[in-house]
């Protein structure tokens, strides 16, 4: 095992290499580029024996990479943003062809207004197409998933495909410390792939994505994609389980900081969380019995490990960065659909990051406010977006010029 300084990109393209990928369908989006480039040159080289082709766009890579799959190649792609949701008609599409290979989504908040910079409303978008999605919080994180996301994939009560998530610029351009696992460590956790249930061949005749008419065997197919989704959940703690003993770092369905005897709970996913970690740590120091649950895993939901965690507590906090428009944030509503009704803490949504605003200690400090509000009214679905002072009064200069004397927010 060696170590180095890497960025978050180079840590997804070192995930590929050290699963010793087939093939690489790729199209450039800013901030992806980096890890296509970086095994492009690995390729040349010849120290990964793999085929990379670039295609005309997103949409063609996806139908690339899961025609590919359905070969019995192990495929690897990347992607960010729009490239994302261009391609989200054959995210369906691979998902139901049951084609196991991994997709590195860089986050990167939609247009319009256009930015670089992240949010969560792209991968989430993606949320109900059949892929698996895990969310990285950090360059160690992103390498090490990529490597359970294949296992996990290629499982043969699985069989789905699966997105790995890494914030643009504040993970994918950031160098941490990174443990890179000896290559023959990697094969005998990952081998390599045989497939049975979907390899074409000139003598081995199949069909593939075939018409279904009729409601019923529609459906009968779709139960089997959510059968096999709700199977994952097991499976990644097998795997999860073998990769701790083999390298010795250890990746639940979801990541708990200071939680056993937390009476507040701020739920987060992603890079952030890193953040939540140090202002958690924060609010200790002033006596806050508070702690944060980071959501890893979001596809399949781990509805029954979540309510669990979450039982018993205070009062609870989503921050979502992320922004389901005229409903509000996402995951707030996934995490309270995972609790029963009779044992849900009062559930407060906040708003924050979007576009890759940093959050503030004062916006810790106006979350645990919040909490303490919502034990007296119960909590509710409406969002408090997360801003500060300064910037409450931009906005409010910003929405006059844009709509008049009468414009203003809600805090």
């Amino acid at each position: 095992m060696a170590r180095d300084l890497l960025t978050g990109n180079a840590a997804a393209a070192w995930g590929a290499r050290l699963a010793d990928v087939d093939y690489v369908p790729a199209y450039p989006i800013t901030p992806q580029t980096e890890i296509i480039e970086a095994l492009a040159q690995w390729i040349a080289r010849g120290e990964l024996a793999a085929r990379l082709v670039t295609l005309d766009s997103e949409h063609s890579m996806l139908t690339a990479a899961g025609a590919a799959a359905a070969t019995g190649a192990r495929v690897f792609t990347a992607t960010s943003s729009q490239g994302l949701l261009y391609a989200l008609e054959m995210l369906y599409t691979v998902a139901g062809w049951r084609v196991p290979l991994v997709l590195v989504n860089v986050a990167r908040a939609v247009a319009a207004p256009i930015t670089l910079e992240p949010d969560h409303n792209d991968v989430l978008a993606a949320r109900d197409t059949g892929f698996l999605q895990i969310h990285a919080e950090t360059c160690q994180e992103v390498l090490d998933s990529i490597l359970m996301a294949y296992r996990l994939a290629e499982h043969a009560d699985v069989l789905l495909p699966a997105i790995v998530n890494l914030d643009g610029f504040y993970l994918s351009f950031t160098r941490e410390p990174v443990d890179l696992p000896a290559a023959g460590a990697v094969r005998e956790f990952l081998p390599a792939y045989a497939p049975t249930h979907a390899q074409f061949s000139a003598s081995h005749a199949m069909a593939q994505g075939v018409a279904v008419l009729g409601g019923s065997g529609y459906t009968f197919f779709k139960y089997q994609m959510q059968r096999a989704a709700e199977v994952a959940l097991t499976v990644h703690e097998e795997v999860a389980a073998e990769f701790r003993e083999r390298f010795g770092r250890a990746y639940g369905l979801v990541d708990g900081y200071q939680l056993d005897d937390a009476e507040w709970v701020i739920v987060m996913s992603n890079s952030f969380s890193t953040i939540g970690r140090a202002e958690v740590a924060r609010l200790r120091q002033r006596g806050v019995k508070v702690g944060l649950l980071r959501l890893r895993v979001i596809r399949p939901f781990p509805h029954a490990l979540i309510a669990e965690l979450l039982s018993g507590r205070r009062a609870v906090a989503v921050i979502d960065q992320n922004i389901s428009v005229g409903k509000g944030g996402i995951l707030f509503s996934e995490v309270k659909s995972a609790m029963p009704t009779c044992a849900t803490p009062p559930l407060a949504s906040f708003i924050g990051g979007l576009g890759g605003r940093r959050f503030h200690s004062e916006e810790f400090d106006q979350i645990i406010m919040a909490l303490r509000e919502a034990e007296n009214t119960g909590g509710s679905y409406e969002p408090h977006l997360l801003y500060t002072e300064t910037e409450y009064a931009q906005l409010q200069g910003m929405l006059r010029i844009a709509h008049g004397p009468k414009a203003g927010v809600e805090g």
